[in-house]
């Protein structure tokens, strides 16, 4: 069976069914779980709260691991309901590196090649690389990223433009001073 709907939409009720029924659906994506939980505006902070108990009763490592996963909606998700000071957030994140380096040690991976560190991100909106899964220090992510796909036939094309654009620039300027 398939859930049919994405979880940011489902109530408090749902989601319980959902958790406790989850091996029974073809669908259900934990991660999206637990990104919906901080994203849904249907639930209440003491609703979200719950959820993510009842959540992390059945998924207690899924939800360890997203500490590596995608720190991010680890943190949205476990300080639900909480005003943090900026120690506060500079302690959680020493910890989640604590944590992520004896998690890789444990399961013995020597590299952090998946989940959020996984795509490419430059920092460019116009950079054609985003979000593409890619080895995080390798040449093409350090630097044929930023670049885009400018190659020689490109910049042929562009140079020719530029020559033709120079050339009726002075034909127009030209037959505005015959007119006057």
């Amino acid at each position: 069976m398939e859930i049919g709907k994405q979880f940011n939409s489902l109530n408090f009720e749902e989601y319980q069914f959902y958790i406790e029924n989850h091996k029974n659906y073809s669908d259900f994506n934990t991660l999206g779980l637990y990104r919906s939980i901080s994203e849904n505006e249907k639930l209440s902070v003491e609703e979200k709260i719950n959820v993510r108990e009842l959540a992390n009763t059945v998924f207690h490592k899924t939800f360890d691991f997203l500490q590596v996963k995608d720190p991010w909606t680890y943190i949205k998700v476990e300080t639900l309901g909480l005003e943090l000071t900026n120690g506060d957030k500079e302690e959680l994140w020493r910890k989640i590196r604590k944590n992520q380096e004896k998690i890789l040690r444990e399961k013995r991976i020597r590299h952090q090649n998946f989940g959020e560190y996984s795509k490419h991100n430059c920092g460019y909106e116009t950079c054609p690389m985003n979000g593409i899964m890619i080895k995080q220090g390798s040449w093409l992510a350090e630097y044929g990223m930023c670049l885009g796909n400018i190659n020689k036939y490109v910049q042929k094309q562009k140079s020719e433009r530029r020559k033709s654009d120079r050339k009726n620039e002075s034909q127009i300027i030209k037959k505005e001073l015959d007119l006057e």
